[in-house]
Parts: C-alpha cells; sequence; structure tokens
C-alpha cells in the first residue's frame, strides 16, 4: 500500500475527476451496466446529492483523485430506508494497491456512523477482485442473479453481497 494516499469526504471540486473515473468504467468494464456517459451537469448533480448526505470518498495521491467511493440508498421506497448500496471505483493506474480497500473501509464507517443498518453490493459476478475484496471485509453473498443485464452484446449475472452494520434490532425497537 502507498503510504501517499489519503482517503478524504468529497469536495464539490472533486466532481470533474470523479466523473472520468465513472465514465472510465462506463467506457470500458461492466462494473457499472450503463453505457451512457455522464456528463459534467450530471455528474454535479450525482456528486451533490452524496454531498448533502456525506456518503462519498476519495483517495487522493499526490493532490490527484485516484478513486472514489459511495453508498446510497439501495432502493428507492420507505422499507428499504436503513439499506445501503456501496460503489467503489479506482483510476486504472491505482488498482491492485490496497486503496479499494481503504476506500470501503471508509465507506462503511462512514455508512454505519449515518445509522444505515445493512450495506449491499451488487457485483457482476465475473468481476471477481471486487467479489474477492467484498468479502475480505466481511460481506457475504446472498446470491447470483442469472443473466439479469447486458453489456457489450452479452448477458451478465448479479452477485449480491450483504454487510451487517448494526445488531439486528429493528429500528425504534
Amino acid at each position: 500500500m502507498n503510504p501517499l494516499y489519503k482517503i478524504r469526504l468529497a469536495e464539490p471540486g472533486d466532481a470533474e475527476a470523479i466523473r472520468a473515473i465513472r465514465n472510465d468504467a462506463i467506457a470500458h468494464s461492466t462494473a457499472t451496466w450503463t453505457t451512457e456517459l455522464v456528463s459534467p451537469a450530471a455528474g454535479r448533480a450525482w456528486l451533490a446529492d452524496n454531498l448533502a448526505r456525506r456518503s462519498a470518498y476519495v483517495a487522493e495521491a499526490g493532490g490527484q483523485v485516484a478513486g472514489y467511493a459511495n453508498w446510497s440508498p439501495w432502493r428507492p421506497k420507505d422499507g428499504y430506508r436503513h439499506t445501503v448500496e456501496d460503489s467503489v471505483y479506482l483510476d486504472g493506474a491505482h488498482q491492485g494497491r490496497g486503496l479499494g480497500a481503504r476506500l470501503l473501509q471508509a465507506l462503511i464507517a462512514g455508512a454505519a456512523a449515518s445509522g444505515a443498518h445493512v450495506m449491499m453490493a451488487s457485483i457482476e459476478a465475473t468481476n471477481t477482485r471486487s467479489v474477492d475484496l467484498h468479502h475480505r471485509l466481511g460481506f457475504e453473498v446472498v446470491g447470483t442473479a442469472r443473466e439479469v443485464g447486458t453489456k457489450f452484446g452479452r448477458w451478465l449475472d448479479l452477485t449480491m453481497m450483504r454487510l451487517p452494520l448494526h445488531p439486528a434490532a429493528l429500528p425504534g425497537a
């Protein structure tokens, strides 16, 4: 691990660097299941939503954003309000250095501090590096849904993983 990496909450000035990482993943990987690139305005709006809930983190290397992570509501209905979903993306030059784990650890701590009860991960099933990362940090596989998405002309399977953030007490109990 490179000690020069700094993990911090994202700031408005990080929008363009995060957008570049997101667009690279959209264009070149199955980590995100869309082909629609993020516009500057959409990137700023996405970051503003995350800044409002303090749910986006960046990894800096030499003052430059090397990766980002965020948690967001898992599903829109109020019954899911205590469940969040994580995303972790790194610039290709910074992969394989333990940075994804550091970002995910910060994300888990931030989501737990926000009051979230469970964190979910939705991972393209052949992305073994991401599945392994989540497993190392305590996530359990809860299932794989076969052929539920498509990108680059092929069907994609989705592995779902779960991490409890708090004891199993019901909200308000």
